[in-house]
């Protein structure tokens, strides 16, 4: 440990020419909510298991270039809310929309933010529509006020990274079709940041898997929430960021008790412990960005005649979804045909590139991306900017099933997608790599 101590402080004196500053804030909801994630709970949250929080962390390189990145215990953040805080951060600080990346853990034991088209949780919204307006409002507000304290907060600093593993993600769409492939993204991505006296401030790390572990009514950040919870133990005055990654196929297996959610947390802040502990890549004081807003193809129905054959369906999920998408062509006389959907990419010096993608992102990307642009190197981020729903890939569209395209049947976008959306993707990500300044 002294000499690995030894070797940081040596670091630190020679490459302190980033600015970092962190900042954390608990969003617990502070009365009863309902709580998004799982379409079949039919009452609001009864108590809190854990607190929830909205993190943030700034950075400057050594050209004066700022970037934030924002880690938020919540199940997604919508595009409108997004957008609107980042253009509150660019007025007062100058800081643009593309250095501006936030991301969510997506746990299902956390409350329901805002009013979403990708899913429809039934008859909460008439009673519960002042809670959720109330804590939209308040999230939205302590989001920026976090980002702007991390902001104030910069000093300078250093930045090391490097990928752990971590085992216990399973592939659930085998689960009932053990015919299928599992794939699975277990790396465990870490950037250390250290304070020009070598002292850990923050640790972002990622992991691809959904925070289902829990579903209860009890608020919690599930393995997620776990795992920063036992960094920040582990690591006194340092900030524990989760971020996570293409996991909409993914399952932590077994689960269902809590005892398996503070397994997994630990193990995952173990994997994060062994990269942090070991001898981490220094980064350089270069930061990079590019961003793409790319238009993926809805593969319909769309018109009246398509969808009025739907009503005939004996599925009652397919009835629903096509008469929500009646009434949004008879309110704005026609149905999208596009979606909007951001990407980002950020370079770190030579040492590692973010891709930020937006949605429920399957595995497929994060493997195909890092065999693109290098599997040591490359950290492949979903749930970014908008998570409206699932991000297929081709495969797993083919295949169909809830992430293939049948989770849209629970909100009012006109899903599944059309054939070309990994294609779609792909070309985003080369644009905004190749756009990279």
């Amino acid at each position: 440990m002294k000499l690995l101590l030894s070797f940081v402080v040596g670091l630190t004196s020679l490459q302190a020419a980033w600015q970092a500053g962190v900042a954390a804030v608990d969003i617990t909801p502070r009365e009863s909510i309902w709580m998004a994630g799982y379409a079949a709970r039919t009452k609001p949250s009864e108590g809190v298991r854990q607190p929830i929080w909205a993190k943030a962390l700034a950075l400057r390189d050594d050209s004066g270039r700022t970037a934030v990145i924002v880690t938020l215990d919540l199940v997604g953040i919508r595009r409108t809310m997004a957008e609107g805080i980042a253009a509150n951060i660019q007025r007062k600080h100058n800081i643009p929309r593309e250095a501006i990346w936030f991301n969510a853990s997506h746990t299902h034991s956390a409350p329901l933010v805002g009013v979403s088209p990708s899913y429809n949780f039934g008859e909460y919204s008439e009673k519960q529509a002042p809670v959720i307006q109330r804590y939209t409002l308040e999230v939205a507000t302590k989001i920026e006020a976090v980002m702007e304290k991390a902001i104030i907060a910069m000093a300078p600093a250093t930045l090391q990274f490097q990928q752990g593993l971590a085992g216990f993600a399973v592939n659930r769409r085998r689960v009932g079709h053990r015919e299928y492939p599992g794939p699975v993204d277990h790396d465990v991505p870490v950037l250390a940041v250290r304070s020009a006296e070598g002292q850990l401030r923050a640790i972002l790390f990622g992991y691809a898997c959904h925070n289902t572990v829990l579903g209860d009514y009890m608020i919690n950040g599930d393995y997620a929430g776990y795992a920063q919870a036992e960094l920040q133990r582990r690591y006194p005055g340092a900030v524990a960021m989760y971020v996570q990654g293409a996991g909409a196929d993914s399952n932590p297996l077994p689960r269902r008790k809590v005892e398996h959610a503070e397994r997994y947390g630990m193990t995952l802040a173990d994997a994060v412990d062994e990269v942090v502990a070991g001898r981490m890549r220094a980064v350089d004081s270069k930061l990079k960005i590019g961003m793409q807003i790319v238009d993926l193809k809805w593969a319909g129905p769309r018109t009246k005649p398509e969808l009025e054959e739907r009503l005939k369906s004996t599925n009652e999920r397919t009835r629903g979804h096509a008469q929500r998408l009646l009434k949004a062509l008879e309110r704005d006389g026609q149905v999208a045909e596009t979606y909007p959907y951001p990407i980002q990419a950020w370079k770190f010096g030579d040492q590692f590139t973010v891709l930020t993608l937006a949605g429920e992102l399957t595995v497929d990307y994060s493997l195909r991306f890092k065999r693109q642009y290098g599997p040591d190197t490359t950290w492949v981020a979903g749930y970014s900017n908008d998570v409206f729903g699932y991000i297929p890939s081709l495969r797993v569209l083919k295949e169909g099933g809830y992430e293939g395209g049948e989770a849209f049947l629970f909100g009012s976008l006109p899903g599944p997608f059309a054939d070309d959306v990994e294609d779609r993707i792909s070309g985003g990500v080369e644009k905004a790599i190749a756009g990279l300044k």
